[in-house]
């Protein structure tokens, strides 16, 4: 179905019943067509990931806790824009500030919305190669490890579920289509 021509639903009120640090939650008032309905939203300003290919074929994800999920996760470098900032200029921060290095070549991949049930947030996220080491710069509840691995290993971690991360397994397979790698070999696929 084509939506390009249809009209936006009109917002008729919001209340805004939260806001944090990081993001703020309302609840919206929408009429859509003869309908009138209301929808819990988080407004978040949107973020910058960014997948650091080294000249020999490896890449830098970090290992952080993540305690909405309850676990450590694998993951690219990523953060939160800063009230005007770029989103180029973000990546270009994060790369530094989560793994020590800075970039002489930064392309976007791609912009997407990761949940956009019920989040506004969006996402940019780059290719960043021609690396430099510098040091890192974490902010004071960061608490992250570098994993540096071979790429295609990154890849066989999306296969084994070992990679969970929505951002970080578009971001990867994203660069593999480039790379022209087998995305998932078949010795490490499970039967469900």
């Amino acid at each position: 179905m084509d939506a390009s021509n249809k009209e936006t639903p009109e917002v008729l009120a919001s209340e805004r019943i939260y806001r944090g640090r990081i993001f703020e939650v309302a609840v919206d008032t929408i009429h859509e067509g003869d309908k009138t309905y209301t929808r819990e939203i988080v407004r978040h300003d949107g973020g910058a990931s960014v997948v650091a290919l080294f000249d020999d074929d490896t890449v830098a994800l970090v290992r952080q806790y993540r305690h909405p999920a309850r676990r450590y996760l694998l993951e690219l470098p990523a953060g939160k824009l800063e009230a005007g900032e770029p989103p180029e200029a973000c990546a270009a921060r994060e790369l530094e500030e989560e793994l020590g290095v800075t970039a002489k070549n930064l392309e976007m991949l791609s912009e997407f919305f990761p949940t956009p049930g019920f989040c506004g947030e969006k996402l940019w996220l780059y290719l960043a190669t021609d690396l430099t080491a510098t040091a890192q710069k974490l902010e004071d509840d960061e608490i992250i490890e570098v994993v540096r691995l071979p790429f295609d290993r990154a890849l066989e971690m999306i296969a084994t579920r070992e990679i969970e991360d929505a951002k970080t397994i578009i971001g990867l397979l994203l660069v593999s289509s480039r790379m022209k790698h087998t995305v998932m070999p078949s010795e490490h696929l499970k039967t469900v």
